[in-house]
């Protein structure tokens, strides 16, 4: 009974994050936070950190490709390391984008980022070495996939005519309210996982988990194809 629980609990969460993912995905803001993007003046170092901490708690995808990334990490010093990758790529081209005015189309790099979720959860189902006979170097795919990563979050904030007094500082708190964001999203993610491991269904549903991970990174790589295709 328990570990039916467990099974239809975990299907109940998936469902609830990926039905919020979609909103996110919709390339939308609330009307306040658009508000204060398009009016703002000057170094505005709080607003920014809270903005860039709201998205990336709000930000399922980038959550969702966590979860994959650190599923069967359980040294601290080996989550660390790929967190810290992770942080570098889309810590580069969140400033590079923006600053330098890359345009890319948003629906585009968010099928990408969904395609890094099916990419996670197949890795950690052994795909590549039961399919292909090979394994991707993990670590430097956790970085390019950052990278994209961070021209998603560039792809948000292009969309508002953001003025160029204070533009750095007001990016640099962003960036560092992303990663708080990130941080704090990532403690709760361990404390489960680290918890669910004590238990005896973890192997058996880890499976499940990561194949519901890899059918959540095809619902939005389906959804962001279509709406670059009508849009």
């Amino acid at each position: 009974m328990p570990t039916n629980l467990l099974k239809y609990s975990l299907v109940v969460i998936f469902l609830c994050l990926t039905a919020l993912s979609l909103d996110a995905f919709a390339h939308g803001v609330d009307d306040s936070t658009r508000a204060f993007l398009e009016q703002n003046t000057g170094v505005q170092i709080v607003p920014f950190l809270y903005i860039g901490a709201k998205h990336m708690i709000t930000g399922y995808d980038h959550l969702l490709f966590l979860v994959g990334v650190i599923f069967f990490l359980y040294k601290s010093r080996d989550v660390l390391l790929y967190v810290s990758m992770f942080t570098l790529g889309h810590s580069v081209t969140l400033l590079l984008g923006v600053l330098s005015d890359i345009q890319v189309n948003a629906y585009l790099i968010d099928a990408i980022i969904g395609l890094s979720v099916v990419y996670k959860g197949f890795d950690t189902l052994g795909g590549f070495k039961r399919c292909f006979s090979w394994q991707p170097n993990t670590k430097l795919a956790v970085l390019i996939f950052g990278l994209f990563h961070g021209f998603g979050l560039a792809t948000k904030l292009q969309e508002f005519q953001l003025p160029g007094d204070g533009l750095i500082i007001n990016l640099l708190a962003f960036n560092l309210g992303v990663e708080l964001g990130q941080f704090a999203a990532l403690v709760f993610i361990l404390i489960a996982i680290n918890a669910w491991r004590k238990l005896p269904s973890f192997q058996r549903f880890s499976t499940l988990t990561n194949t519901l991970l890899m059918s959540g990174g095809l619902m939005l790589i389906g959804y962001q194809l279509t709406g670059f295709v009508i849009n």
